[in-house]
């Protein structure tokens, strides 16, 4: 691939901008500074990313998976209403890239998010048909008992919905502590499934998404993984 369509392909710039990065002795790929646009990179070969001394992420080619410590107060979207979107936490260059959510967390959810340009990969991970688990850490707002655990696994009836709705699994960690597995994603889903079988969600973490946990990565942290 071409330097300058490559560094395009980064999100660094317009064609324009990048032949002018590069003819100027801007950038420097594995520690080696470049002055022809037409240069051949090897995208696999590449390890570091400096413009103007500045060292970037590489991103993935072609598809990127990212996992996301999604914090509190962040809208999964791109064009956010109330909060910061989630897409904000990344550098300049990354945002001018096509990146979408792998489904959605309420601005007040935190944890396990993944962002992709894999449409594929996206919708597989949010087919009901896949079933791919994601376990939720729920605050409740009142003390519970295996009773609450029982009526989530059997299923409840949503407001609004004609079928019922059972968690994969449910367990108490303690009187106010519930760990949620669902493999499904509707709207605001945990916060109306506790609702219907009686309690309040005071507080939403998601710990896992298939295989993916937030450990060792501190929130609003991210970074690119191996799908």
């Amino acid at each position: 691939m071409q330097l300058f369509k490559y560094l395009q392909s980064q999100g660094i710039g317009t064609r324009k901008e990048c032949l002018w990065l590069i003819e100027n002795g801007c950038i420097a790929i594995n520690g080696v500074l470049y002055s022809n646009p037409h240069s051949t990179v090897q995208p696999e070969e590449v390890k570091s990313l400096e413009v103007n001394g500045e060292s970037l992420a590489v991103v993935p080619m072609p598809y990127f998976y990212i996992l996301l410590n999604k914090p509190a107060g962040y809208e999964t979207s791109h064009k956010p209403q109330q909060y910061p979107s989630i897409f904000s936490l990344f550098p300049d260059h990354m945002r001018r890239l096509p990146m979408q959510a792998v489904g959605r967390l309420d601005a007040d959810t935190t944890g396990v998010l993944l962002i992709t340009n894999d449409g594929g990969f996206n919708h597989r991970q949010t087919s009901p048909k896949h079933k791919v688990p994601k376990l939720y850490r729920v605050t409740l707002k009142h003390d519970a008992d295996e009773t609450l655990c029982t009526t989530l696994k059997n299923g409840v009836l949503l407001h609004d919905d004609n079928e019922s709705v059972a968690a994969a699994d449910a367990v108490l960690e303690s009187p106010r502590i519930l760990l949620l597995t669902i493999t499904e994603g509707k709207y605001h889903q945990v916060k109306r499934m506790v609702a219907a079988a009686g309690n309040r969600v005071e507080q939403l973490h998601r710990s896992k998404f298939g295989n993916q946990t937030t450990e060792n990565l501190p929130e609003g942290g991210w970074k690119f993984i191996v799908m």
